[in-house]
This record gives C-alpha cells, sequence and structure tokens, in this order.
C-alpha cells in the first residue's frame, strides 16, 4: 500500500514543478514585451541593417516595399524616410511613442488616400512635411491644426479637389504651401486675405489644378511680399482685360510669380471653340486690352496721405527720400514721417510736396528700391467742387452764346439784299449811294437850281482799280452824262485819290 502513495506524491511533485517552470517562462515573455513597448528601450528594437538604413539621426526607409511604418522608431529620429513604400493609410497609431526630436517626415509616393485626424499628434515639433504624389482627394477640417511648428508642406501631384477652409488653421508658422497638379476648382481666398491668412505664408502654388475665376479685386490689394510667390499658372482660367491687366503689374513690378512662368499662364477666350491663348497676349492679338501703366499718386492741399513701400519681401529696413533727395530723418522737423510699418505719411500737403519719392528696402540678402509719384493739386478737396461748378458754369455760357449768334444768323427777319428784286422807279436811291453819303438822294429841282452844283455819288459796285484802290470813272473815255445835260463842258470824271474819299463823309462836287 505504501508504494502507491509514494508513487503518486512523485507524480504531484514533477507536475507542480513543470508548472512552475512554465509560469516563468509566460512571465519571462510577458516582461521582455513589455520592455520592447517602453520608450527608452523603444530605440533597440529597429534594425538599421536590414530594414531601414540609419545615419546619425536620419532613419531612411525609402524603396524598402513597406506597408505600415515599422515600430520601435529611436527617440532621437531628426529625419524619417518613408518615401516609395506602399503605405495606403496613416492611423495614428503610426507611431505609439513621441517623437519630440522629428522635425523631417517624408511620406510621398506611397499610394497614401487616408489620414487620420490624429495622425501627427506625436510629431507636434515637424517642420517639413512631404505627402506629395499620393491619393489624397480631401483635406478635412483642423487635420493639420497639431502641426503648429510646419514651415513647408508640399501636398502637390495628388487628386484634391475639396479643401475645407478651417484645414490650416492653426499652422501659424506655415511659410510654403504647395498644391500644385490637384483637381482644386476654388482658388483658396481664406489663405492669403487680410484677417484671415497665414501670417508667414509667403508662397503659396496652386498652378495646374481647374481654377476659372480668380478673385482678382482681392489679389490686387495685396502686399507684394504675398504676391511674388502666388502662382496660379496652368489653370484653364477665363479671358479678360482685368486678368491682363494684375498680370502686367505685377510683370512690370518683376514679381517672381509673373517673371518666371510669363509663358504658362494661358487662359480661354469667350466663345464655343474655348480657345486657349496667352494672357500676355491680350493686349495685342485677341482683346486688345489697354497697356499698363502705373498710376501716380494724386493729392489735395492739406491733405495727409500715407504711401507705402510694397516690397517683394517681408520684415525689410526701409528709409525714405523725398523730393529733392531730402532724407527723411526721425524727430526733424519735416512734413512726412516713417510709420513703424516703413509706409511714410505727409502732411498737410503743400504744393513744394509734388514730385518723386523714393524707398530704399535692405535685408541680408536683398535689396529693393521704389519710386512714388506724388502730384498735389493747388487746391483743397472741397474747393474742387467750386471749381467744378465755376467751369460747368462757364461751358453752359458759352453754349448759349453760341445758340444766340446762331438765331440771330439764321432765324432774324430777312434783309433787303435778300428779297425778291422789285422794279425801281427812276431816281430811286441806289443803296450803295446811301451808304456812301449822309446828303439826302432825293432829287429836288428848286434845290439844284438854287445851288447851281451837281453832288456825285459813287456805286461801289461798278467800282474797279488796281492795287485795292477804286477807280470811280471807269473807262477814261466815259463822259459825265448829267454834266452835258446841263451844257457844261466835256471833262473826265475826277479820279480818287485815295479809298479814303471814297467813304467820306462830305459830298464830292463836282
Amino acid at each position: 500500500m505504501s508504494q502507491p502513495l509514494k508513487r503518486t506524491s512523485g507524480s504531484l511533485l514533477e507536475t507542480l514543478s513543470h508548472l512552475r517552470n512554465h509560469m516563468g517562462l509566460v512571465l519571462f515573455l510577458s516582461l521582455s514585451m513589455a520592455l520592447l513597448w517602453l520608450p527608452g528601450v523603444a530605440g533597440t528594437t529597429l534594425n538599421c541593417h536590414k530594414t531601414c538604413i540609419c545615419a546619425s539621426n536620419i532613419v531612411s526607409c525609402s524603396k524598402m516595399n513597406l506597408t505600415t511604418v515599422p515600430m520601435g522608431l529611436p527617440l532621437y529620429t531628426a529625419v524619417l524616410d518613408l518615401s516609395y513604400n506602399d503605405i495606403k493609410r496613416l492611423r495614428a497609431e503610426w507611431t505609439p511613442v513621441k517623437l519630440l526630436k522629428l522635425h523631417n517626415l517624408l511620406l510621398s509616393h506611397n499610394g497614401l488616400h487616408f489620414l487620420s485626424s490624429e495622425a501627427f499628434v506625436y510629431v507636434k515639433h515637424l517642420r517639413y512635411l512631404d505627402l506629395s504624389s499620393n491619393n489624397l482627394q480631401l483635406l478635412d477640417e483642423f487635420i493639420f491644426e497639431p502641426l503648429v511648428n510646419v514651415e513647408v508642406l508640399l501636398l502637390y501631384n495628388n487628386h484634391i479637389s475639396q479643401i475645407d477652409r478651417s484645414a490650416f488653421v492653426g499652422m501659424v508658422n506655415l511659410q510654403k504651401l504647395y498644391l500644385s497638379q490637384n483637381q482644386i476648382s476654388r482658388f483658396p481666398l481664406e489663405l492669403v486675405k487680410e484677417k484671415s491668412r497665414l501670417e508667414k505664408l509667403s508662397l503659396l502654388d496652386v498652378s495646374s489644378n481647374r481654377i476659372k475665376i480668380l478673385p482678382i479685386n482681392e489679389l490686387q490689394q495685396l502686399p507684394a511680399w504675398i504676391k511674388n510667390g502666388l502662382y496660379f499658372h496652368n489653370n484653364p482660367l477665363l479671358c479678360d482685360c482685368e486678368l491682363y491687366s494684375l498680370l502686367a503689374h505685377w510683370h512690370i513690378r518683376k514679381l517672381n510669380s509673373a517673371l518666371d512662368f510669363k509663358d504658362d499662364y494661358k487662359c480661354v477666350l469667350p466663345g464655343p471653340l474655348k480657345t486657349q491663348v496667352g494672357v500676355f497676349d491680350l493686349n495685342t492679338d485677341h482683346m486688345n486690352c489697354s497697356t499698363f501703366k502705373e498710376a501716380d499718386e494724386e493729392a489735395f492741399l492739406e491733405q495727409t496721405l500715407t504711401l507705402g513701400c510694397d516690397t517683394k519681401h517681408k520684415d525689410m529696413s526701409k528709409t525714405w527720400v523725398m523730393p529733392g533727395n531730402v532724407m527723411v530723418t526721425p524727430g526733424s522737423n519735416q512734413t512726412a514721417k516713417v510709420l513703424p510699418d516703413g509706409s511714410l505719411e505727409i502732411g498737410p500737403l503743400r504744393p513744394e510736396d509734388s514730385g518723386t519719392y523714393t524707398c530704399f528696402a535692405v535685408s541680408e540678402a536683398l535689396n529693393e528700391t521704389l519710386y512714388v509719384v506724388l502730384k498735389v493739386h493747388n487746391f483743397t478737396m472741397n474747393a474742387g467742387g467750386e471749381t467744378l461748378n465755376t467751369a460747368y458754369t462757364t461751358l453752359v455760357g458759352c453754349l448759349a452764346s453760341v445758340v444766340l449768334v446762331l438765331i440771330y444768323l439764321y432765324l432774324t427777319p430777312c434783309r433787303c439784299f435778300c428779297c425778291p428784286k422789285k422794279g425801281k422807279t427812276h431816281g430811286e436811291d441806289s443803296i450803295h449811294s446811301s451808304m456812301l453819303s449822309v446828303t439826302p438822294t432825293h432829287e429836288d429841282p428848286a434845290l439844284k437850281a438854287e445851288l447851281n452844283r451837281h453832288v456825285a455819288f459813287i456805286d461801289s459796285k461798278e467800282l474797279q482799280g488796281q492795287n485795292g484802290k477804286f477807280n470811280p470813272n471807269g473807262d477814261d473815255d466815259d463822259l459825265d452824262e448829267e454834266a452835258s445835260s446841263l451844257g457844261k463842258a466835256r471833262r473826265k470824271k475826277s479820279v480818287a485819290e485815295s479809298i479814303s474819299s471814297v467813304f467820306s463823309d462830305t459830298p464830292m462836287v463836282v
């Protein structure tokens, strides 16, 4: 009886021993798996000889046919290159630990079509993010909100057709945004418009999309340092002269966006053919848009005016020179002063303030000079209306005078010389003789006999002479018929020596 009991107790002891060994193995494996997840030792799990290439703080996993992001990335990783793989979705748990030193993340050429709303929570210190050449179709609201330090965001060569207006909210340090080669049909004005724009954004590329209409009025009001980096070439824009004027102005200012891609700015002419032409050709061959010229500044006496120094780069040191090469200095007794933003305030304006003002802008990488021509009118703004009223009144008076003259010439009663000719009775006065003499022309026989003299009246219509002198006698052989009828001797009529004798008020006595 004692032997079976001993055998049974021995079996139990062996079983317990095996269980203790098995539990120890399970506990060891559990502890080992836990250690792999600890942040302090996470970097030791990445095989930098097979999966990726590690060079100091750079981890390059490009072209490794990865479908997910490798786990256990070193905490010291500063640059992570995952381009040219097959990572379709970027989930929230792609990195379970915070990579506080990661500032460059490259995910281009992956066929990526999904971004989790929490995909960037653990990489808030990113400064450069490349999501180009993927299959992204929309950008949801606040998708990039955690990326407050990102300066460059590459989203070109995707299939993006919808961008939520708040997709880039929170990216307060974003400087360059590349959205070219997508399917965007609306210009994202909220990114550059005053009071809603990203304050540090200096480059926005929406070229090669499907944008047809631009907010031209809003774009004209943008600072030059924003327009210098605003690219929208290779879009099916609709042709009009406002578009030409906008780009012509940018080209004259030598802004990079218009200068570098001048030949790539195309537009579609109105009409059923949908012909595409160059925007810079609209002033000659197609729509005869007027050639753009910079307009001068105009102001009135006693007015206060602000001249802007609209440079192509932001945060430049600016100094002003007034007409006559007079530099504007702070604290001087001048009518002009430089404002904190670099613009020049002038006022109250005087006539001698007219002329060319020069703004010199200087930075570490660029020097720029701008000229502003100011014309000050010699009257105040209120007096301008009175001057206009006076000119209007003068014009009306001149027109009224012309009308009265025309009425006088063409609507007055007809004079005698325009009436039909009537038969004259013998001795009727000639209109010419009555004009040349103040003596009554009616013949009075009694008076003629009493005076025994004859008064000759000259008919000017039959007078003809040389060098502007009238010959009242006509031919030298003509006789004074009236004198012969009175029994006088034949004699020739006297020739007036000057034209003054013809028009004398005193009758010529023969």
